[in-house]
């Protein structure tokens, strides 16, 4: 008891000592002891601190209960965008195995195009040039077998978007078609004599590739793929199971992911039927701080729903201010050019020169999806490369109520074609006008070509009286963004000595 009353004594000694600065700040007496030295006033933090929070404030340092409050607040809420924009790989898998499991079940349920993709579905930019096949793959059950056509060019992807092997043109098969086999994570069991082995670091799994059209014919893209096209178990090899081919030519089909709450419910499933190691344990704790967890149900707090909700918004809006407004100048491919490229320094793995761009990778899944070095790195005459643009040659938003020109140059470095198709900014699909098939490409039979080779094209919501063919219509009060590919890109692509022109507003 005399211990307390001393203790008491003492503190209210203290506190009668304290002084208030004409600022308004506490401050107690400067005291000399033998082990006081100079403190340098960057190392110690104010009673009192305006922020962009508002004002925050301490006791000697100590943050009092409504600063607390609100840099936790903040502290949440930042985590929330960081991961928002961290899981858009897996966001961007989600909304495709969603889409696909709507017709059926895993490895069997095959989506493919027996024309072409139009601008019914809702998918992140698709062409409307080849033939698309692709199909959710599940290994939690063991190692699967693909039987791949001959003549296609493919990937498969796990389910946080990483390439586990290309397919195809580009892949181990060169294009001749032929078994894989895809190993389940940490597997070691299988006998892979005769076969392309792929290992993946997660249970689920994307499968893609394009059948390309024979002088704009796609009919023995998809007789090959119906044909070669299987997925079965490697215990099932003597007796593989039937395939669901689901022809979504012509229908709604929607594959992107939610931009509410939700997109947190779908990022959290996706993390508890993967194995621990499936994301680096960066990635694991920072959706852990958000209440993600692979052994944990994921269900915030009201307070927390709140802050996920702002996070998730906020999220959002940057993500499609770094898609569509990047400040990140190498991505573009020419100076004072309005052309971007999707992976910068031809790294798909988004770490040019062994340092992550974290932006450019949530840019690229915010409007797409695949990754494979077939869409980035240089390969002459193989593979594709694409040019992006969503401004006009004066900076400007392309605007639907106005009317634009393209020029492409004589010569256009494509081998085996090339397209141009405009999108919508609001789903990242093509843009849904009166045209099924938004795009003007080297396949048409009535493409209108210049007598020197060169191309013009016109964007706009009606169409020049003089060139009705290369026409691409538009949408008044609504933006829209553009895509050239290149398939078989050539040299003169790569070199720079051929580029196309900028998009031009026609006065």
């Amino acid at each position: 008891m005399l211990y307390g009353s001393v203790f008491l004594v003492l503190t209210g000694l203290m506190f009668s000592c304290k002084q208030t600065s004409q600022d308004g700040k506490n401050e107690f007496p400067k005291q000399k002891f033998k082990m006081t030295t100079d403190i340098p006033a960057s190392i110690t933090t104010p009673d009192v601190v305006e922020t962009s929070l508002g004002t925050l404030r301490f006791f000697d340092g100590f943050p009092d209960e409504a600063t607390v409050e609100t840099v936790y607040d903040n502290l949440d809420f930042q985590r929330g965008v960081q991961a928002f924009l961290r899981s858009l790989p897996a966001a961007a898998l989600y909304g495709l195995r969603r889409g696909i499991r709507t017709y059926g079940p895993d490895n069997q349920t095959v989506i493919f195009t027996e024309s072409f993709s139009d601008s019914r579905q809702l998918a992140f930019v698709p062409n409307c040039e080849t033939v698309y096949t692709c199909a959710w793959l599940d290994t939690k059950g063991g190692p699967l077998v693909i039987e791949l056509p001959p003549n296609v060019l493919g990937f498969i992807n796990d389910f946080w978007g990483r390439n586990v092997v290309d397919l195809g043109m580009a892949g181990p098969d060169v294009g001749r078609g032929g078994r894989y086999l895809l190993l389940p994570p940490e597997y070691t069991d299988a006998s892979t004599e005769g076969y392309f082995v792929a290992h993946s670091s997660t249970y689920g799994n994307f499968i893609f590739f394009r059948g390309f059209a024979l002088g704009g014919d796609p009919k023995k893209a998809v007789e090959d793929s119906k044909t070669y096209f299987r997925v079965y178990p490697l215990v099932d090899l003597s007796n593989p199971p039937e395939m669901n081919f689901v022809n979504i030519a012509g229908k709604y089909w929607n594959t992107i992911p939610a931009a509410d709450t939700s997109y947190f419910e779908q990022i959290a499933q996706v993390v508890t039927e993967e194995p621990i190691n499936a994301i680096d344990p960066e990635t694991r704790g920072l959706l852990g701080t958000i209440g993600i967890q692979i052994d944990q149900p994921f269900d915030p707090d009201k307070r927390m729903k709140k802050i996920l909700a702002d996070a998730v918004s906020v999220g959002n809006a940057t993500a499609r201010a770094l898609r569509f407004s990047t400040r990140n100048q190498d991505v573009y491919y020419y100076p004072n050019s309005a052309w971007k490229m999707l992976f910068v320094g031809g790294d798909p793995g988004f770490s040019p020169d062994g340092v992550l761009d974290p932006d450019s990778r949530a840019a690229f899944f915010y409007c797409g999806w695949g990754i494979t070095p077939a869409m980035a790195t240089m390969m002459v005459g193989k593979g594709s490369q694409y040019a992006i643009a969503e401004h006009d040659a004066s900076g400007n938003y392309l605007n639907g109520e106005r009317t634009y020109s393209l020029h492409l140059p004589p010569n256009i470095p494509a081998k085996d074609f090339w397209s141009v198709i405009i999108y919508d900014p609001q789903t990242r699909s093509m843009l849904q006008t009166d045209q099924q098939y938004p795009s003007i490409n080297s396949q048409k039979d009535d493409l209108v070509v210049n007598p020197d080779g060169s191309v013009d094209i016109h964007f706009g919501p009606k169409p020049p009286s003089d060139n009705n063919v290369n026409c691409l219509q538009t949408i008044p009060g609504k933006g829209w963004f553009v895509w050239v590919r290149l398939y078989g890109p050539l040299e003169p692509w790569f070199d720079k000595t051929w580029r196309p022109g900028e998009i031009k507003l026609v006065k």
